[in-house]
């Protein structure tokens, strides 16, 4: 069977095929007309573990639908993903169209957002595990260097990091991928370093194979990203979730921004602890006999 090459010629092809489908097959088949963008961006693993499926099994639903294998049909899903990113202009026309007044609804942007953000850091506060910040913490501070990545609407972050650590004194490389050296910038990455990565949906594919290659480099990667199928939770250490809402048209850097913060400060404390622990007492002074 010759791959279908375009989403609805997929599409079309599960609709046909489900039937004959065993079991697992079909729980596969569900999901990936359900959520295209997980299929799209998600790990065999992580695809495999949100369908109750053995990873296996994903290489075999490839299979039957004339694929050579679970990233080759991956690729199909990634196209319909980009071909449906809209650009802001776009998204600001379709908010225009929903609320009522169109040219007066600018009005109320400010106010909305501040409402979206409050909730959002509502959320991170949630969401965020203390004993993985801990982790997360011990990790930065104990490294001999630590690499920043993010790409994209996730740069921010990235160079918020590399500043403030660098503030604390702690060794700090910014990958920024200027002219194409992301690949070779990479191979500064030595065991007992750290790697912290920035990747939301749509996730950069350069974020997700860096944190990869830092993993099998012997460094440790934390991860800042959007949720349990994020593609950089399986080369993570340390994956700290935050509650990223797509379906938003622009989507806040508050919780973000504010989870970096608290990764710096914490930084710090631990640092500073470190150092008082280390202080050596001066031992009193006795009394001269007259």
């Amino acid at each position: 069977m010759k791959p279908v090459a375009s989403y609805e010629e997929l599409k079309d092809l599960m609709a046909r095929t489900y039937p004959d489908m065993s079991k697992q097959l079909q729980r596969i088949a569900r999901f990936a007309l359900e959520q295209p963008h997980e299929m799209a961006l998600g790990t065999v693993a992580t695809v495999a573990e949100a369908t109750e499926v053995q990873p296996s099994a994903m290489i075999r639903f490839a299979n039957a639908l004339g694929f050579g294998g679970f990233s080759e049909m991956q690729q199909v899903f990634r196209g319909h993903l980009l071909e449906r990113s809209d650009t802001y202009r776009e998204r600001i026309e379709q908010m225009r169209r929903k609320q009522v007044g169109g040219a007066k609804a600018q009005t109320h942007v400010l106010h909305q957002l501040v409402a979206e953000s409050v909730a959002e850091l509502g959320h991170l506060e949630e969401k965020i595990l203390q004993a993985d910040l801990k982790a997360a913490v011990k990790l930065m501070a104990t490294a001999p260097r630590i690499h920043v990545l993010a790409q994209r609407r996730a740069f921010p972050v990235a160079g918020y990091l590399a500043y403030a650590l660098s503030q604390l004194e702690l060794k700090t490389h910014l990958l920024d991928g200027v002219g194409g050296m992301l690949r070779e910038s990479l191979r500064s990455i030595a065991p007992g370093d750290v790697l912290i990565a920035a990747s939301f949906r749509n996730y950069s594919p350069e974020v997700i194979e860096a944190a990869a290659t830092a993993t099998r480099a012997g460094a440790a990667v934390i991860a800042i990203t959007d949720g349990p199928l994020s593609p950089l939770k399986a080369s993570a250490r340390v994956c700290l979730e935050l509650a990223d809402d797509s379906s938003k048209p622009f989507r806040s850097l508050v919780a973000p921004l504010c989870l970096a913060q608290a990764l710096v400060v914490s930084t710090g404390h631990h640092l500073a602890e470190q150092t008082a622990g280390k202080t050596p007492r001066t031992a009193p002074r006795r009394k001269e006999t007259p």
